[in-house]
C-alpha cells in the first residue's frame, strides 16, 4: 500500500528544522509535501513592505531547495487560501493538511475558513501546533485564569515553565511523481514568482539575507564565544553599535525555530562565568518573553489590532497634521536622532529598536498625531514587520496599550546624549549635516545659518511645549 500522502501549509514557518507541525506530519508519512499560498488578502493590502516581500520570496526559494535535497517539494500557490487549499489537497487525495496555528486575527479567521472547506471534501486538518511560541499562551495565565495584561508577572510564570528543546530536521520523505506532479500543476501550482512579479520594487540589500541558512548563522555568530549576546544588556540600546541579535526578520517568517534559538541562548548563558555576563544574556532572553507576551495579548485580544487598550486614548484628540506626519516619514523633523532614524528605516526597511521607541514617541505625544498611523508606516517599510510586535511597541509608546506606567515622553535630546553620545548613528544617517558639532547634533539646537545650503529643516515642533499639550490633553481625558 502506498504511503498516503499529507500537505504541511508553511505560513510563519518557512523552514524545514525545529518545525513542530512539519515534524507531526513526518511522523505520520514520509509522504509530506509543502505548500505555500500567496495570500491575496494579505499581499493586496496597504500594509505590505516591500523589503518583507522580498524576504519572504527569498526564504521561499530557499525553503524549495531544502525540500528538494530532503526529498519531496515546496509547491506554491497564488488564491484565496480557503479555495486554492483544498483544491490541491483534494485533487491529489491527500488525507490530511498540516500547519501550525497563529495568533492573529486575520489569520484565525483565514484558517477557519480552510478547516470548514476541507471539512467539506473529508480531509483532515490538524493545527494544534504552537510551533512559534515556547509555550501555548493558555498556559500562562494568572492564578485566576486570565491571560496577563502586564508583563512583569508575565515573564515571572513564563520562565517558570520548562523551556522545549528543537525537534529534529525534515528528511527521508517522499515527493511527488511525475503524475502527480502534472496534477498539482492543474490544482494551482506555480512556478515561484519574483517580489517584482508580484509588484513590489526593493533594490537595497537586507540586514540579514533571506532563508534558514542565513538565520541559523546569524544565532551563532550572536550566540557564540564572546559574541554580541554576553554584552547585550550593555550595547543593545545604542543604535551605532551592531549589539542586537537582527533576527526579528528571522522570528517573524520563522526562518529559524524559538526553540532553537532559545536553546543557544541558553547554552550561552551555561557557558557565561560571571554574574554580569549572565544579566546581558537574561536581558536577551527577556526581550524573546516580550515577544510572547505581545502574541498573547494579541491572541487574547485581538480588538488590539484595531485600537487603543487604554480609555484615554480611544477618543484622544489628535491634531493630525499632515504635513507634519509627511515630514516625520521623510526624516525631515528638524531633531536629529528622529530623522536618523526615520532615513535608515526608509533605506534599509529596519530600525534599530531604541529608534523605534523614540520615533513613536516623537510621532505621538511631540506631532500629537494617532499613533495608529505610525503603525501603519512602519509595517509599510519594516522586513520584520510583525503585526503584535509592531502594535504592542507602538501602543507602549503611545501609553495606550496595556502598561502600568502609561504615560512616557521621550526627550530626543536626551535620548540621543544617552544613546549616541558621539553622534555616530545621527552622522550616519544624516550626511549633509555630519560636520556639525556633535553637542548640536544630539540636541537639535542648531542655529538657523549652519543649516544654510544643507537642506536639513529647522525643529517643525517644540519639544518642551508639545510635551505639555500631549499631558494636558491626556489629563483632559482621563476626568
Amino acid at each position: 500500500m502506498a504511503d498516503e500522502l499529507v500537505l504541511f501549509w508553511h505560513r510563519k514557518d518557512l523552514r524545514i528544522q525545529d518545525n513542530l507541525g512539519l515534524m507531526a506530519a513526518r511522523d505520520r508519512t514520509p509522504k509530506v509535501i509543502g505548500v505555500f499560498c500567496l495570500d491575496p488578502g494579505i499581499l493586496e493590502g496597504q500594509e505590505v513592505a516591500p523589503a518583507r516581500v522580498t524576504y519572504m520570496i527569498g526564504s521561499l526559494a530557499e525553503l524549495q531547495e531544502r525540500y528538494k535535497g530532503a526529498g519531496s517539494e515546496l509547491l506554491i500557490l497564488q488564491g484565496q487560501p480557503d479555495e486554492a487549499i483544498p483544491q490541491l489537497a483534494s485533487a491529489l487525495g491527500a488525507t490530511a493538511v498540516y500547519w501550525n496555528r497563529d495568533v492573529e486575527p486575520y489569520a484565525r479567521s483565514r484558517d477557519t475558513a480552510v478547516a470548514k472547506a476541507l471539512k467539506a471534501k473529508n480531509i483532515e486538518r490538524c493545527t494544534q501546533f504552537w510551533d512559534q511560541l515556547l509555550h501555548d499562551p493558555d498556559c500562562i495565565k494568572t492564578g485566576s485564569g486570565d491571560p496577563y495584561k502586564v508583563y512583569t508577572p508575565f515573564w515571572r510564570n513564563w520562565m517558570g515553565h520548562t523551556k522545549p528543546a528543537p525537534v529534529g530536521i525534515l528528511e527521508n520523505v517522499t515527493g511527488l511523481s511525475p503524475h502527480e506532479k502534472a496534477i498539482a500543476n492543474d490544482a494551482g501550482n506555480i512556478d515561484l514568482p519574483t517580489a517584482k512579479d508580484l509588484g513590489f520594487e526593493w533594490e537595497n540589500e537586507l540586514l540579514l539575507a533571506p532563508g534558514e541558512a542565513a538565520a541559523l548563522q546569524k544565532l551563532e555568530e550572536f550566540c557564540d564565544g564572546q559574541s554580541a549576546i554576553f554584552e547585550y544588556n550593555e550595547q543593545r540600546d545604542f543604535p551605532a553599535i551592531p549589539g542586537t541579535s537582527t533576527l526579528s526578520a528571522a522570528l517573524k517568517f520563522g526562518t529559524i525555530g524559538i526553540r532553537t534559538v532559545w536553546q543557544a541562548a541558553d547554552q550561552a548563558y551555561s557557558r557565561a562565568r560571571s554574574e554580569e555576563t549572565h544579566a546581558n544574556i537574561r536581558t536577551w532572553q527577556q526581550e524573546l518573553a516580550w515577544r510572547e507576551f505581545y502574541q498573547s495579548v494579541m491572541y487574547f485580544f485581538p480588538e488590539l489590532a484595531n485600537g487603543p487598550y487604554r480609555d484615554p486614548l480611544k477618543n484622544f484628540p489628535w491634531d493630525n497634521n499632515e504635513d507634519h506626519f509627511k515630514a516625520w516619514c521623510e526624516g525631515k523633523t528638524g531633531y536629529p536622532i528622529v530623522d536618523a532614524a526615520m532615513r535608515q528605516l526608509n533605506t534599509i526597511g529596519w530600525m534599530h529598536n531604541r529608534c523605534r521607541m523614540i520615533v513613536a514617541s516623537f510621532l505621538a505625544k511631540d506631532l500629537i498625531i494617532n499613533w495608529q498611523w505610525g503603525e501603519r508606516y512602519f509595517l509599510q517599510k519594516l522586513y520584520d514587520g510583525d503585526l503584535s510586535a509592531n502594535n504592542g511597541g507602538w501602543q507602549w509608546s503611545a501609553s495606550s496599550g496595556m502598561d502600568p506606567k502609561p504615560l512616557r515622553i521621550f526627550n530626543p535630546a536626551s535620548q540621543a546624549k544617552k544613546y549616541d553620545p558621539d553622534a555616530e548613528y545621527i552622522r550616519e544617517w544624516l550626511p549633509e549635516i555630519r560636520h556639525l558639532d556633535t553637542a548640536a547634533l544630539i540636541t537639535g539646537d542648531i542655529p538657523e545659518s549652519e543649516l544654510d545650503g544643507t537642506g536639513y529643516p529647522m525643529p517643525i515642533v517644540n519639544h518642551k511645549e508639545r510635551q505639555a499639550e500631549f499631558k494636558a490633553r491626556y489629563k483632559a481625558q482621563k476626568s
